[in-house]
């Protein structure tokens, strides 16, 4: 979908410039359409020449200029960039944040009642193209907005739509699951080179089970214990493995680790 709007990045992080590759390659933007700003010359000149777009310093500018204000700074200094860029962020213009942990009201607190705010949470493997990313709206909010925040989003991975109070949980499992994900590919590589692989093939087997078994929930819609079923043999390999892995609390484990990113987002929000 070719948003024909002018887009402004407010931070040229990681996420930053995923959304710019995203939205470049996928033709919702042209290169001419999107400015993105940041502190870091050498971040820019890198976006610049992979996606020749207009690149700046100035947030305010490029606010200005822009129909679309999407904000990709950390939520520590979110509060002094909504400051500098009020006079800027009027109503005409919508605005996307993904900032972790930052409510809509906190946002809109900083501009004016009738801003047009979409919060979003995505997540690292945007970089590749292979994000999942979770919106919710603002009470301003328009169907056109709702379809223009999707086609960003959908640029660089799949899309949900959750209610704002669900946010936190979002943040706890997809937008720091990958992490978990990289430690329990990390562990299943060490676990083959204990049993005598080499650490680039284990590393290789394990990232290669994790996609393949991710494809297999998300294309046949069967539930993760059914597949699960299918891989287990009675007196097999795998009931034996699965035995160990129930040993260890993992199910605990990986529900405790959301629990508490969940929680820290709800801190970071009322801080």
């Amino acid at each position: 979908m070719a948003l024909g709007k002018k887009i402004a990045v407010i931070g040229a992080g990681n996420m930053g410039e995923a959304l710019v590759a995203g939205m470049v390659a996928a033709g919702a933007a042209m290169p001419d359409e999107v400015h993105a700003t940041d502190v870091l010359t050498d971040r820019l000149d890198r976006l610049k020449a992979r996606n020749q777009i207009r690149v700046s310093s100035d947030n305010r500018a490029a606010a200005a200029w822009a129909d679309l204000v999407i904000l990709a700074v950390e939520p520590q200094v979110l509060d002094q960039v909504l400051d500098d860029l009020r006079p800027v962020l009027t109503e005409s213009k919508l605005i996307l944040s993904v900032a972790a942990g930052y409510p809509i009201a906190r946002l809109v607190a900083h501009l004016t009642p009738g801003v047009r705010v979409v919060r979003s949470m995505p997540n690292t493997p945007s970089v590749v193209l292979a994000g999942v990313s979770a919106l919710a709206w603002g009470a301003r909010v328009s169907e056109e907005d709702r379809q223009v925040a999707r086609a960003v989003f959908e640029s660089v991975g799949k899309v949900v739509e959750v209610e704002e109070r669900l946010m936190d949980a979002v943040t706890g499992l997809s937008g720091s699951g990958p992490a978990y994900i990289f430690l329990i590919i990390e562990a299943l590589a060490d676990g083959g080179v204990k049993m005598g692989l080499t650490r680039e093939t284990a590393l290789s087997l394990a990232s290669g089970t994790l996609l393949g078994a991710s494809q297999m929930v998300l294309q046949t819609g069967r539930h993760p214990s059914h597949l699960k079923e299918m891989v287990t043999s009675p007196g097999g390999t795998t009931i034996a493995g699965l035995h160990a892995l129930e040993q260890g609390r993992l199910r605990a484990s990986l529900m405790g680790a959301v629990e508490a990113a969940t929680r820290r987002s709800q801190e970071l929000g009322a801080e």
